[in-house]
């Protein structure tokens, strides 16, 4: 894979969304967790979206509980809890694994592109991922 735009990605109702269809988009990649001290970022992540998306940005939302489940629950309970807390429209995906042998392919190729400063892991909750 060469590009952000060769993956796919399953939505909340586990569909396929081939990533193709935000090409020449700026695109933020984030995994999120609703339980986590970070999660008041939603709301910021809202109103960045609210003020860009008409100029084509995009916010895509990878929930993660791979760090001290704390993003528990179904894609339904994440939903509601997102749009009841923050009011969030932009797209969610499905629940995934951002480290180790299990990481998302997606996940896996981000990493590979820039280390951050443990290397090639995603740390923590609401790590962003910035694609223009």
């Amino acid at each position: 894979m060469t590009s952000v735009y060769d993956f796919s990605a399953l939505n909340q109702n586990n569909q396929a969304t081939p990533l193709e269809s935000y090409r020449g988009k700026v695109l933020l990649i984030v995994n999120t967790a609703t339980g986590c001290g970070l999660t008041p970022q939603y709301q910021g992540l809202q109103e960045l979206y609210e003020r860009y998306q008409d100029q084509g940005f995009e916010i895509l939302d990878f929930p993660c509980n791979q760090f001290m489940g704390q993003a528990p629950g179904s894609a339904e309970e994440i939903n509601s809890f997102c749009s009841l807390h923050y009011q969030t429209t932009f797209p969610r995906f499905a629940k995934i694994k951002v480290n180790g042998k299990e990481a998302d392919p997606l996940y896996v190729w981000l990493k590979d592109q820039k280390s951050g400063p443990l290397g090639k892991r995603i740390e923590w909750n609401f790590a962003k991922f910035l694609i223009g």
